[in-house]
């Protein structure tokens, strides 16, 4: 036989070790990629279906049948503090007071509690159109009504009532189609104003259902990734300890409602997305 000459011999030797570090690299990949399907955790998405197939299958249920379930309750209950809002705007209106830069807030008691919104969001004037205890149930039969009044830059939208440990909570399709109309409200209105939409707020007092709120959050974050020029703000993560219990020390006594560095936390959340999406007016 006969020997190899030096620059054969290299070439082969070459060859071998490209093979088996092509075997190698390729191994290693495939344990990666195992181990990443192993451990990848897929976000909790809620799914009206998935959370209850007999009662909150959004197929079963339509905007009429909504409205319809909700409106003699909401117009009884509501309808005198929708009054004194309107009246409140076309008052506003009739001096001037708000430029089409302003910023709509609507929702619930903690948008009307918070007294220093103007303030604490700085650049961005801000209307304050919030009612104690109001669910997105009963906003969605309100919306054309404190909407039309107002040409605004930005809707904010915040509801904390839906879901309290109730027997009459809310399902989580009723919410989903009620917000979902709030938004075509808006936009048939503003066609071009975003909608953000904030993230429900751990609290001590109702924590006890705070895993049904968690899936309407996941469900809220959901209907603002599908649906154009619409933003979720996450907030629930700063009102929680370690332990994954509300932090007390941003609440008022009755544990529900944010004290003054409850707001000062959820003001700077709020305006660093304000910022990125909509950069602050120059004054």
């Amino acid at each position: 036989m006969s020997s190899l000459s030096p620059e054969i011999l290299n070439a082969k030797v070459a060859g071998l070790i490209a093979v088996a570090l092509a075997f190698v690299f390729c191994f290693a990949a495939d344990c990666s990629a195992q181990q990443d399907a192993e451990h990848s955790v897929t976000p909790p998405v809620a799914s009206p279906v998935d959370a209850d197939p007999e009662t909150k299958d959004s197929s079963k249920l339509t905007l009429e049948s909504l409205l319809e379930k909700y409106r003699d309750r909401g117009v009884e209950k509501w309808e005198e503090t929708i009054l004194k809002m309107e009246a409140r705007s076309a008052a506003e209106n009739a001096r001037g007071k708000w430029s089409e830069d302003a910023l709509l807030f609507f929702g619930s008691s903690s948008i009307r509690r918070w007294k220093t919104m103007n303030e604490d969001l700085v650049t961005f004037p801000a209307i304050n159109r919030g009612y104690g205890g109001a669910k997105y149930v009963d906003m969605v039969l309100f919306a054309d009504r404190i909407l039309a009044l107002h040409k605004y830059r930005a809707l904010v939208l915040f509801a904390a009532n839906d879901v309290s440990g109730n027997d009459n909570d809310s399902s989580p399709a009723e919410v989903d189609c009620a917000v979902r109309e709030i938004i075509r409200v808006s936009k048939s209105h503003r066609p071009d104003a975003p909608v953000f939409i904030i993230e429900i707020t751990p609290t001590e007092s109702r924590f006890s259902s705070w895993s049904k709120t968690r899936e309407l959050n996941a469900m809220l974050r959901e209907i603002a990734l599908t649906t154009d020029n619409t933003f979720f703000i996450a907030t629930a993560q700063h009102y929680l300890n370690v332990d994954g219990t509300p932090k007390s020390e941003f609440f008022v006594e009755d544990k529900l409602h944010l004290n003054a560095d409850g707001y000062k936390k959820w003001a700077g959340l709020i305006r660093v997305q304000l910022n990125f999406f909509l950069p602050a007016l120059k004054q």
